[in-house]
């Protein structure tokens, strides 16, 4: 039975007011969010605790229905609402219909290998000769740069088009029209008053887009394309728009939407419940080498796109072959398939291997230069030997320890930093950082409210410490001593089974805007807890009744809530975290994911 708490606004949540992790525990539901909840239960018909999740998770009364079974034919718009979007689609059908050869320009994240095979994947569909560049990480960054436009021009491209980028590459674009060379950029980035010059500019986030669809990644933009393009071919009359299937790539939509972490609403939420059934079909080669590689047990679900098959991908962009991750979702030979997830398995754990050791040298500086992190504002390390591709990481992960805006800086030889952030909540990192290139004390850097990126001379690092630590002074003290964890109820271990996991699953998918539910499992005893892995704890909780619950807290030893849980071994805690279904030997079994834990009374 699920209870949810009475008066959030005035009581914390079975009266935690700081966890062991500095949480205030509340309910997510107040009392208005209780009343639309009992009202949608009553009139769709539904499971209260369903209505309870849809309705914690702003779900109206009228659209809770729709909601539950998103369809791609409901929320699907019409491409041309997209500024450029037909135009786009008619530059496509023209290389198409002349055979020329187009050169697909991308990033190297997961977003940027999906964009790149989708578009791939329709061309030469219809055989077009096609190529993928992906720069370098290192040493071309991010985005499209003359000397890579110039190469794949002379190359032979007579059509290049970007994906995931070049909505801000006016010196590569301009290279392009120097030589007479269409760019059609396809993109979802951030972009200002000023447009670089291209034939088409694809992207729901430019200012003259009415078409409501900014919330969609990359590779969900480009398939809006495939659809635009497709329509312009159909009525063109060229019959072989009939024997492809663009829903079957629907898998590689919804990596990219999960590991782009966009929010999962409107049309997002249609890729990710359809794209997950294309998944199950096992239909993309590529995919399938690396859900095997992976050791993926039971039905693909987002929690394996987002952190077994998505790390995988990116391992190539931060530490190897920047294009094996787009090149295996273009694949259907399975022997090539398993070759380059093989390659890609092996740099992931090549990746992991350097993450956990610049993370101790990480954590050991800024220990030293912060003590335990709580009169710290922003957390700042920087080394030389670390790699550029990982910086971002290991933000986050002191992000998480510290509980603090955190950045990692790799120096090279030359005395430059490439550097990564990663922001809590309510802290704009992205004009942090702008305000620093405006002061002088960064070559270049950008970003958004929660991830930044820099780059920095080190003698301006002592400079850049103290003026990132001045901006954050005020506000971020104010956000951790007020943080608050959202509980969508509580629960015991005799509850938590596989029939509710059922259920909740029904409200899912889960993700970027839309949190999975968190379960609080109040006053029982810890049975058991101890270390897995390197860093990981597992525990068993009893109730009173003598029902049991298994639960892991991932990455929490050196922690207070990994502390707490390997030395509370006999008493009462309560516990919070998510429930998830754990796949073993062909049965399934509850697990709890812990997040938090506090002393029971």
């Amino acid at each position: 039975m699920v209870e949810i708490a009475a008066d959030p606004v005035q009581r914390a949540f079975l009266g935690v007011e700081r966890s062991v992790s500095g949480n205030r525990w509340v309910s997510r539901l107040d009392q208005a969010g209780q009343n639309r909840a009992l009202a949608m239960s009553q009139m769709q018909g539904m499971p209260d605790l369903i209505a309870r999740v849809l309705a914690g998770r702003g779900v109206g009364v009228e659209e809770a229905t729709a909601f539950l079974d998103p369809t791609i034919r409901g929320l699907m718009p019409d491409p041309y609402t997209m500024t450029d979007c037909e135009k786009a689609a008619q530059r496509l059908h023209q290389a198409i219909k002349t055979g020329e050869s187009v050169a697909i320009f991308g990033d190297y994240d997961v977003d940027g290998a999906a964009s790149s095979a989708l578009l791939y994947r329709l061309l030469t569909h219809f055989g077009v000769p096609a190529t993928i560049y992906i720069p370098d990480r290192i040493f071309e960054g991010y985005g499209p740069n003359p000397t890579a436009i110039n190469q794949l021009i002379d190359n032979g491209a007579r059509l290049i088009v970007t994906v995931d980028c070049g909505s801000t590459s006016f010196e590569a674009l301009e290279a392009a029209r120097a030589r007479n060379i269409d760019v059609v950029v396809i993109d979802h980035h951030q972009v200002g008053h000023e447009l670089p010059p291209c034939h088409a500019l694809v992207n729901p986030n430019r200012e003259d887009d009415l078409s409501g669809q900014g919330h969609l990644c990359a590779a969900g933009v480009v398939f809006l394309v495939l659809v635009a393009s497709l329509r312009v071919l159909r009525e063109a009359g060229d019959r072989r728009v009939n024997t492809i299937d663009l829903l079957a790539w629907l898998d590689i939509v919804a990596l990219a939407t999960v590991c782009d972490v966009v929010p999962l609403k409107g049309l997002n939420r249609a890729y990710v419940v359809k794209g997950l059934i294309a998944a199950r079909h096992q239909g993309n080669a590529g995919l399938s080498a690396l859900f095997r590689k992976a050791g993926l047990g039971g039905p693909v679900t987002p929690y394996h796109f987002g952190f077994m098959i998505g790390p995988r991908i990116n391992a190539g962009g931060r530490i190897g072959d920047a294009a094996l991750g787009s090149r295996l979702l273009t694949l259907d030979d399975n022997a090539e398939a398993e070759a380059i997830a093989e390659q890609l398995d092996d740099l992931n754990k090549e990746r992991q291997a350097m993450e956990v050791a610049m993370l101790q040298e990480a954590e050991a500086e800024a220990l030293a230069e912060y003590g335990n992190g709580d009169g710290a504002s922003i957390i700042v390390t920087a080394r030389e030997n670390w790699h550029p591709g990982i910086v971002g990481l290991i933000a986050s992960r002191l992000k998480d320890k510290f509980r603090r805006p955190a950045f990692a800086i790799a120096f090279n030889s030359s005395g430059v930093g490439t550097g990564s952030g990663r922001s809590i909540s309510g802290f704009d990192m992205g004009r942090m950082v702008r305000s620093a290139v405006d002061a002088g004390l960064l070559v270049k850097g950008g970003g958004h409210a929660m991830a930044a990126g820099l780059t920095v001379e080190r003698a301006n690092l002592g400079k850049l410490r103290a003026f990132f630590t001045e901006k954050a002074e005020k506000q971020v003290h104010g956000l951790v001593a007020n943080e608050t964890l959202k509980i969508d109820g509580a629960l015991g271990a005799t509850g938590a089974t596989v029939e509710l996991i059922d259920k909740l699953e029904t409200a899912g998918p889960y993700g970027s805007g839309h949190p999975q539910p968190v379960f609080a499992i109040p006053a029982h005893r810890l049975r058991d807890s101890r270390l897995v892995g390197q860093s990981h704890i597992k525990i068993t909780l009893e109730a009173q009744d003598g029902g049991r619950l298994e639960g892991i807290a991932f990455r929490s030893t050196e922690t207070p809530l990994g502390d707490l849980l390997l030395n509370s071994r006999g008493t009462q805690i309560h516990v919070v975290g998510t429930l998830g279904a754990d796949h073993w030997q062909g049965s399934r079994r509850v697990q709890l994911r812990v997040t938090d834990a506090a002393k029971a009374p």
